[in-house]
């Protein structure tokens, strides 16, 4: 039954809330439109506040849907792990839009939330400070993905399969991130506020 549910958290995780959402409101798809990423913030650019607000949550939830699902049957810490990561995986590497999908920030803190909640919203408070900070949400993202594991490791007494869990989570941030870790490099990934550059895996949800 733990492989079901794991596999059922893929499946939930790769509902692309924000195409369906979009499309419904402006029958626009959202992969033509700023970035082309499927996520809550390329939801508010092509359909607006409220839309991307609705995304948002509906990605959030379908990351701790299938976790308190697990956590219910099977609360052992390498089970809850893996529906949390599966989850993401499902958000970030869609079956249903041949595996190009989003950035896994929103659904990877509902995936998260409740397994390690004091170190997420450690980790939350990091992308507050470095997007106050800088005014990039890229950095703000995978600098707050980057510091969960250490928070999870020393926050508390976690098992090691849920530092590993958050370990891969971090992981997945950052290689989804990679052309945004190249243009902060260049000096060319664009502020809060500012016009994104068209591509594919442009955004930042």
């Amino acid at each position: 039954m733990e492989y079901a549910i794991i596999a059922l958290a893929y499946l939930v995780g790769s509902v692309p809330f924000a195409m369906v959402i979009v499309r419904l409101l402006k029958g626009e798809d959202i992969r033509k439109v700023g970035s082309g990423n499927i996520g809550a913030t390329n939801a508010t650019r092509a359909a607006g506040w409220p839309a991307g607000l609705l995304v948002l949550v509906l990605d959030v939830a379908k990351g701790s849907a299938p976790v308190l699902l697990m956590q219910a049957y099977d609360p052992a810490a390498r089970w809850v792990g893996a529906a949390a990561v599966a989850a993401v995986m499902g958000h970030c590497f869609p079956l249903w839009l041949r595996f190009r999908g989003g950035k896994g920030i929103a659904t990877g803190f509902g995936a998260f939330l409740p397994v390690v909640p004091v170190p997420l919203a450690l980790a939350a408070g990091v992308w507050i400070v470095v997007l106050a900070a800088r005014r990039t949400v890229s950095l703000a993202s995978v600098m707050a993905a980057a510091s969960l594991p250490i928070w999870t490791a020393f926050i508390g007494s976690n098992p090691e399969p849920t530092v590993l869990a958050t370990t891969a989570l971090a992981m997945l941030v950052i290689l989804r991130h990679h052309r945004n870790i190249r243009r902060l490099a260049e000096g060319t990934e664009p502020r809060l506020g500012d016009e994104e550059p068209r591509n594919k895996d442009g955004g930042h949800s």
